[in-house]
């Protein structure tokens, strides 16, 4: 993807916990990551992809009669799709009725996606709002991400980013200095605990928030609690004294 388009899966208008004021939250696809208890799972992959819920099912066949590439079948667990043939054009997912079909993940001009954000300007200024990146993780598609920052810079609109922290330096770099309030994600402090429940080592998370603390950025910590993974007083305690050397972090989060 170029700087001008990217890959979305939602936009959550009027959100109250993104960040200060109201807020319109835009969620990037794709993270490296893959934590266990992923509130956005949807969000992992890079590419939009197709989710079939059979419990919603009624077996109608709208969603075959609709597939051009005939990639959809009904068999006796449900109707199942061939993924060699299906082109992912999301038709399935619009004429079923009983929304058993979701295609997840839209391709975006950030020009567009500026113009539903700025609907919103009335509602930012009035709540000392603004704009929240989130995902997925919003540095996974850095260009996508540097372009929409842009673009709310130039109208005066308040940029957040949520992150996990796991970026390399010169796109952390680049993003910060576009970026009013980090929302940065604390998971845990043992390396290989970290690896364990998330998929990656903390090492460059930890990198990654001293030098944005030590580079000025304003930094709000946000620690997932998840029990019987981080919540343990050796964790806590870590973490505790690894944040209060930190410069610039305006609070800490306790996310249940």
């Amino acid at each position: 993807m170029t700087g001008d388009r990217g890959i979305i899966f939602n936009i959550k208008k009027y959100a109250i916990h993104d960040g200060p004021g109201i807020r319109t939250t835009v969620f990037l696809k794709g993270c490296p990551l893959s934590c266990w208890w992923c509130h956005n799972p949807e969000g992992i992959s890079s590419r939009p992809h197709l989710v079939y819920r059979r419990d919603l099912c009624v077996g109608c066949g709208e969603c075959a009669d609709g597939c051009a590439k005939n990639a959809i079948s009904l068999t006796p667990e449900g109707m199942l799709t061939d993924a060699s043939l299906c082109k992912l054009c999301g038709v399935c997912a619009e004429v079923c009725p009983a929304e058993a079909r979701e295609f997840i993940g839209q391709i975006q001009e950030a020009a567009r996606i500026m113009e539903m954000i700025e609907k919103d300007i009335p509602f930012f200024d009035e709540s000392g709002g603004g704009v929240t990146f989130s995902g997925g993780e919003p540095l996974f598609q850095p260009a996508f991400l540097l372009e929409l920052l842009d673009a709310c810079g130039r109208k005066g609109i308040h940029r957040t980013v949520d992150t996990s922290g796991y970026a390399d330096k010169d796109i952390l770099m680049a993003v910060a200095e576009k970026t009013d309030l980090f929302l940065f994600d604390l998971k845990m402090m043992d390396p290989e605990k970290h690896k364990r429940f998330t998929g990656v080592s903390n090492e460059k998370i930890l990198s990654n928030l001293v030098y944005l603390a030590r580079e000025g950025a304003s930094i709000s910590i946000r620690i997932p609690l998840i029990p019987g993974i981080n919540d343990d007083e050796k964790n806590i305690e870590q973490t505790a004294t690894f944040v209060e050397k930190l410069p610039n972090v305006r609070d800490i989060h306790i996310l249940p």
